[in-house]
């Protein structure tokens, strides 16, 4: 059965992340003119292999502590993200939408599209984009179903086709996840150490160090996009500059 109820930590609508940070009277210096390595990733998917494409990440701006450390990783199709810089990158794709991956370890295609893979066992990000109008739908009503209260007429008409059981929509927020809302069509979560949840929701295996992330919900359909991330504990300082990046470039466009 389909609930309303959620626990959601905090009420903060998102400002501008490209915003100075208010830190005394110097919080202009804080921040550094993107200079940030543009990483074009290879693709494959149902049209078969995509080459990486080429682009560049200006008008990024980040904390000039941060700066430094990260670059812009991007395929073909869907979103981009911030990760620490010399990962590997690969990105697979289809009709209901893609999965943008970036490890520090190089990553197999064969094992991407092997269904007995288990997943990334350590440091990892994925965005994955579903789209809403497509069999993407799915995976836009089980996180709407886990999320955003608000939307919860989109799953019920994904439910009413007939196609998939009510079970799997189950609603209101993995018991464990630590939520903060974003706005209206953000959600921020944190799924803690060896527990299901949200972060879970991906291809980062279950393991003892929590996975952070976003979900974001965009265009009329509607569609989602989603960040799960797991950074190596001297990169976690980093994690605020991915999310607020991918946060800005999602509400700024529409995926392709």
């Amino acid at each position: 059965m389909l609930t309303h109820s959620f626990r959601v930590i905090g009420s903060v609508v998102l400002a501008s992340w490209l915003a100075p940070c208010v830190v005394g009277s110097h919080a202009q210096d804080t921040r550094a003119k993107s200079q940030i390595p543009f990483v074009g990733c290879k693709s494959d998917g149902q049209v078969g292999p995509l080459n990486s494409p080429k682009g560049t990440s200006s008008g990024i701006e980040l904390p000039s502590e941060v700066a430094n450390q990260l670059a812009y990783y991007k395929a073909e199709n869907g979103f981009g993200v911030l990760a620490p810089r010399g990962w590997n990158c690969f990105s697979s794709y289809g009709s209901s939408g893609s999965n943008l991956f970036v490890s520090p370890e190089p990553i197999s295609q064969k094992e991407l599209f092997n269904s007995e893979w288990r997943g990334f066992s350590g440091p990892a990000i994925q965005v994955s984009v579903s789209v809403g109008d497509t069999s993407g739908r799915f995976a836009v009503a089980r996180t709407i179903a886990r999320a955003f209260p608000e939307r919860m007429d989109f799953v019920r008409n994904v439910v009413s086709e007939g196609i998939e059981p009510p079970s799997s929509f189950p609603g209101g927020p993995y018991a464990p996840d630590r939520l903060q809302r974003r706005g209206k069509n953000i959600v921020e979560f944190e799924t803690p150490a060896n527990t299901p949840g949200l972060g879970s929701q991906s291809h980062l295996a279950i393991n003892a160090s929590p996975i952070h992330g976003a979900a974001i919900l965009f265009g009329e359909e509607p569609s989602l996009v989603q960040l799960s991330m797991r950074l190596p504990s001297r990169d976690q300082r980093l994690n605020r500059a991915i999310i607020q990046q991918l946060e800005a470039e999602a509400l700024g466009r529409r995926a392709n």
